[in-house]
């Protein structure tokens, strides 16, 4: 019965039924045993027709598991002999417990940078129910029915061959995105020039290897998009981080400055708000073309602007030979769907084609074909228009809500455009930042710090000590905002000890309803 104790410790709750076993139980039982050192070197096994028995199960069975045991190296098989282990498996064989690494584990320098840098939590598995998380979008708001039937389309095309696509990009797509960055961005470009990645976060990855040695500096924004400081920062290239204001980057401070590239978010600085004027544009250009650098202009949320239309990219002015324009419509459609584009200068737009093939081949084809009739009949710029307004109708309550609640104890920036705000609580002081978030989170509402977007933080006007959150709207219904922000007002007060009255006066003329509560 040794036999059957040892099958049945691989499954421990096969007694009674070991006649069901399978070959697979047998192969794994007999491995085990080999590698512990059950069976010696050159020791024999029982006879298919004796296992067969004692374990109740047919001989084919055991010959299955024989077999593979055989293939694999472990045993020798010979026509009226009983098996043996096999001669190749020495006696010091290392068993199974002994097969872990001794050493630590060893990773390239990328790996290294990689594996030292603070992680990003983008994926909450259990986030709370009521999230300012920004970057995500709520279900309702997608298209569903357009879209399958986009897809239901995409899919009915039979294809000519099932073959690997244009690296590039599905050419009725870029066709499509070519018309529409004109009419939407006044973005003129050749089609050879645009580049469909797997949403914009490969576009940064792929502008990073082709840009940037260890040797090499980059400018970013500061505070800015913290997983493009880390992306760019995982080639071993040292950043140089250029303090922002209310216009964007302050472009004076690069004089005497030497890099690669320079990454900016000149439309809708992310994540203050400030709008780049053309004077600090051109002086950026200016310093590329001094310097032989790029400038990626990510455009990441161009189409939400509520107090006056889009504004003119980067890309639009002079020669633009210095210019990446990146763009993505995980703001517009989803973040799940994992579509982006870049612009890339005509010199460049090989190179690019070749490093995508390289990395995925490229994007998901159907998906490219789905989007592409939307933008063709028009339903994305139709959905576009729908969901900005709906935002909008969420930032109004957002800040009604913060004012009603907090009135001038708070600052409000990048409130003119966008997904989110920026809150500084002006009598919390920084050392609160997390406790605040802790105790928030505890209570059902996630809320996210602006400080790992800075390099420094005692840069920004004033607000170095202050706690600062990056309020995202888009995911939330008005009842969810207005909510959140009476239990958000609860935790801090709980903080702090409470913030004193407001005589009941929200700065807006209401006196102290509270609406949806």
């Amino acid at each position: 019965m040794a036999m059957i104790e040892m099958v049945q410790s691989q499954d421990p709750g096969s007694e009674g039924r070991v006649h069901a076993m399978g070959a697979r139980q047998i192969y794994m039982a007999l491995r085990d045993q080999i590698l512990g050192g059950v069976y010696e070197t050159g020791s024999h096994l029982p006879s298919s027709r004796s296992l067969a028995s004692e374990l109740g199960v047919s001989r084919t069975t055991v010959t299955v598991a024989y077999d593979q045991l055989a293939v694999e190296g472990f045993i020798e098989v010979r026509q009226g002999a009983r098996p043996r282990v096999a001669s190749s498996l020495l006696e010091d064989s290392p068993s199974s417990a002994r097969l872990k690494r001794a050493g630590p584990v060893r990773l390239s320098a990328y790996g290294g940078r990689l594996r030292a840098s603070p992680p990003w939590p983008d994926y909450l598995p259990n986030a709370p129910k009521i999230d300012f998380r920004y970057g995500d979008l709520a279900p309702s708001d997608f298209p569903a029915l357009i879209w399958k039937r986009a897809m239901n389309a995409a899919m009915a095309q039979r294809p000519v061959r099932l073959a690997y696509d244009d690296p590039r990009g599905s050419r009725r797509l870029r066709q499509a995105l070519q018309s529409y960055l004109w009419r939407a961005r006044t973005l003129s470009c050749d089609l050879e020039q645009i580049i469909i990645v797997s949403g914009s976060q490969q576009g940064l990855d792929l502008c990073a290897r082709l840009m940037l040695d260890p040797v090499d500096r980059f400018v970013i924004e500061d505070p800015c998009y913290r997983m493009a400081r880390q992306v760019f920062a995982s080639t071993g290239a040292s950043p140089v981080s250029v303090v922002v204001d209310q216009d964007g980057m302050k472009t004076d401070l690069l004089k005497g400055v030497e890099a690669r590239l320079a990454y900016v978010t000149p439309s809708h600085q992310f994540p203050l708000g400030g709008v780049m004027p053309i004077s600090r544009r051109h002086q950026l250009l200016e310093w590329a073309r001094r310097n032989d650098a790029y400038v990626i202009e990510d455009d990441y949320d161009s189409e939400y602007r509520y107090d006056i239309n889009p504004v003119p990219p980067l890309h639009k002015l002079e020669d633009c030979s210095s210019v990446i324009y990146l763009g993505t419509i995980s703001k517009t459609l989803s973040p799940m769907l994992r579509i982006g584009y870049l612009v890339v200068p005509p010199e460049l737009q090989d190179v690019f084609a070749a490093a995508k093939q390289l990395l995925d081949r490229h994007s998901p084809v159907a998906e490219q074909e789905a989007l592409a009739m939307l933008i063709e009949s028009g339903a994305y710029e139709s959905h576009v228009r729908r969901v900005r307004r709906l935002n909008g109708e969420r930032r109004e309550s957002l800040l009604s809500a913060l004012r009603h609640r907090f009135g001038d104890r708070i600052a409000i920036e990048g409130a003119d455009a966008g997904l989110h705000v920026v809150v500084w609580f002006k009598e919390l002081p920084r050392s609160l930042e997390a406790p605040l978030i802790e105790k928030a989170r505890h209570s059902g509402v996630g809320i996210h710090s602006i400080s790992p977007l800075y390099d420094r933080r005692e840069t920004g006007e004033g607000r170095a000590d202050q706690v600062g959150l990056v309020m995202g709207y888009s995911a939330l219904s008005i009842q969810q905002i207005e909510k959140g922000v009476r239990i958000l007002l609860e935790a801090v007060e709980q903080m702090k000890g409470g913030f004193p009255e407001t005589n009941g006066d929200d700065g807006l003329g209401r006196g102290d309803d509270k609406p949806g509560l």
